[in-house]
């Protein structure tokens, strides 16, 4: 498959309105406000979709037409009627079965849809999928994992959140912790920047280009009325309560120099060497090479490369605390990457890692998910580095193969001693007992889950089948993929 050959496409110039400019008086220079439960993140993408007067860029790894994903989708068909250029940029990953409703969206005047690096032979079933397109292996295994959302040029949203109830807390068994920030400012134009490399990088693929919908296909109309049907209704836009709710955010956001970095996407073939996405990666690893007293590391999945493994280990060798917070056995959403990760744990803590994995019925989930919490677990998603005591690093990033060597990945980092502390205050709980295990070393070299009352000698698992399959998928050589 080749790249395709489009017209560039670049951002509209940032919108000079009233409104915008009264929420820079609120907090002049670049800020930056942590999304730190699902609800209010979900409210802000809610609200910033509503408050664009000129444009709208999203791009995303997974969006599902749950609740949360319907609600997001008709928020930006209403900013698109209204007039507002919307450009939604995804990932082939999650697009089973959404190729003729992501047509019909496209026909919309105001909307523009494109798949980054697609799957040739789009079989709507997932096995077919992967067997139609083995042949092109080496391309379609790397993905487009970034996560972004920038509205009229002025201000963004970054994280880990994907487009699902999970990541919002609404889910009725399973969901994330996760943690992302709305920045405003002029690190901003790093982000539209960026989108704008990725929107005509000639891997990003118009919607119409890759989809031939047969005789009969729903059109933008269904898709109005679908919407209609299975949506909760917006309220009324009201210009004034957002210029009001922005203005309050800005006044308590935290002030700091925002930077944005991502990897670079492909110009000839994903699958070259010579175009590896791992420029996110080098920039993670000197984070860590530049801290003077204290690394945070939390990651949901940690399977770190022999690279930033040795970065870790420099940074111990300096006197550098390193506290790392990541899943364990029961909250980590894929088996395989726990088992990947078990390989490495006994190596962290051996030379000095505080290590901590989040437990599935942590005592605080209800902080991150919906009432009620009973019967529910929780799993890890965020993607957070806290250098010393002025510096964080908040994105798209695990720190596994994948996201250091195969898929693109975003982030932003922030100087500002005072979104460090945040970010602390933020994340204490998850490392407070009631709710991870500490995996310490023993005087004899084995490892032990400590928790508040019990300690285990071996991973605490759901039942002796998982800790069976995690055992064997330990045993396969997939490290490099997870």
């Amino acid at each position: 498959m080749r790249p395709v050959v489009m017209p560039n496409e670049e951002s509209l110039p940032p919108a000079d309105t009233r409104f915008w400019g009264h929420i820079a008086d609120a907090h002049p220079g670049d800020w930056s406000y942590v999304l730190n439960r699902g609800d209010e993140a979900l409210d802000w993408r809610l609200r910033a979709i509503d408050s664009a007067t000129v444009s709208v860029d999203l791009e995303t790894f997974l969006w599902k037409p749950d609740r949360s994903g319907r609600q997001i989708l008709a928020r930006l068909l209403a900013a698109a009627d209204r007039g507002v250029r919307v450009r939604i940029l995804l990932d082939d990953s999650f697009t089973l079965h959404e190729d003729l409703a992501l047509h019909a969206l496209d026909e919309h005047p105001r909307i523009g849809i494109r798949i980054y690096n697609p799957y040739r032979h789009r079989a709507n079933n997932v096995v077919l999928r992967q067997l139609f397109n083995l042949g092109d292996f080496s391309r379609v295994n790397h993905r487009m994992h970034n996560k972004a959302l920038v509205v009229d040029g002025v201000a963004a949203i970054v994280g880990g959140r994907n487009l699902a109830d999970e990541y919002f807390g609404r889910a009725p068994d399973f969901n994330f912790r996760d943690l992302e920030v709305l920045t405003a400012g002029r690190g901003v134009a790093g982000i539209v920047r960026h989108f704008d490399q990725y929107w005509n990088s000639g891997w990003a693929f118009p919607v119409g280009h890759i989809v031939r919908p047969p005789g009969g296909a729903p059109h933008l109309d269904d898709m109005r009325r679908w919407l209609a049907a299975q949506s909760e209704p917006a309220p009324p836009r009201d210009a004034a309560a957002l210029e009001a709710r922005w203005r309050e955010a800005a006044r308590n956001a935290q002030p700091g120099e925002s930077t944005f970095f991502s990897d670079v996407p492909a110009r000839d073939d994903p699958a070259a060497e010579t175009e590896a996405p791992d420029q996110l990666a080098e920039v993670l690893t000197g984070l860590i090479d530049g801290a003077r007293t204290e690394v945070i590391l939390i990651s949901a999945y940690l399977i770190p490369t022999s690279e930033f493994e040795a970065a870790i280990e420099r940074a111990e060798r300096r006197g550098v605390t390193v506290r790392i917070l990541t899943n364990s056995l029961r909250s980590n959403n894929h088996l395989s990457a726990h088992s990947a990760y078990r390989s490495h744990i006994h190596r962290l803590v051996s030379h000095g890692a505080d290590l901590h994995e989040v437990k599935a019925k942590a005592a605080d989930r209800r902080l991150y998910m919906e009432e009620p919490v009973e019967g529910k677990h929780l799993g890890l998603h965020a993607k957070v580095l806290i250098i010393d005591d002025d510096s964080a690093y908040v994105g798209s990033c695990n720190l596994d193969p994948r996201s250091l060597k195969l898929n693109t990945e975003v982030g932003l980092i922030i100087r500002s001693p005072s979104l460090n502390r945040t970010l602390r205050e933020a994340l204490a709980v998850d490392f407070a007992p009631r709710n991870a295990w500490a995996v310490k070393l023993s005087e004899d070299g084995s490892l032990h889950w400590h928790g508040v009352d019990e300690v285990y000698d071996a991973p605490p698992a759901e039942s002796p089948m998982q800790r069976l399959e995690d055992w064997f998928l330990g045993l396969l050589p997939i490290e490099d993929q997870m």
